[in-house]
């Protein structure tokens, strides 16, 4: 299993803010290790000050929920089966796309979490970091390393 570095994360941030540029957003970028600890983040000139927590909360909960924060936003609406997720741990689980976790042979190893757009804007900057990481991996020799993107199992 490869370990995501702190020269890894601040390199994802950069792809992160170019991304975010071309799309003429401000966005603040975090990235969070397997255990949902701040190992890297970036708040852009004029990004929003709420979406600091958003963007830190989306990517902790991609990691503790173990898949991308927008497989929450159905599970979580009213008769879904994980209505009411958003309430959980003192409201820090984020129920809006923008969150990603990373693997590595199986294994979390991180997570991204993404806010300064709509949730669809978001999810593609947070794509992009994905990408780029999967191409960090292959190039250093990590094979195993992956991203969840889309869907998977949604229980509560």
């Amino acid at each position: 299993m490869a370990k995501l570095t702190l020269e890894t994360a601040k390199r994802l941030l950069v792809v992160g803010e170019q991304k975010s540029k071309q799309m003429e957003l401000s966005s603040n970028i975090a990235i969070v290790d397997h255990g949902g600890n701040l190992m890297a983040f970036h708040r852009m000139e004029n990004a929003r000050i709420a979406g600091i927590d958003i963007s830190i909360n989306k990517a902790w909960t991609s990691v503790s929920m173990q898949m991308p924060t927008e497989n929450l936003v159905k599970a979580a609406l009213p008769g879904g089966p994980s209505f009411g997720v958003n309430t959980t741990n003192n409201g820090r689980i984020v129920i809006l796309g923008g969150g990603i976790p990373l693997l590595s042979a199986g294994d979390i190893v991180g997570g991204i979490g993404v806010s300064g757009g709509s949730s669809i804007q978001d999810i593609e900057i947070a794509k992009a970091i994905v990408t780029a990481f999967e191409i960090m991996s292959k190039k250093s020799g990590s094979f195993g390393i992956k991203a969840r993107i889309g869907s998977m199992q949604q229980d509560g």
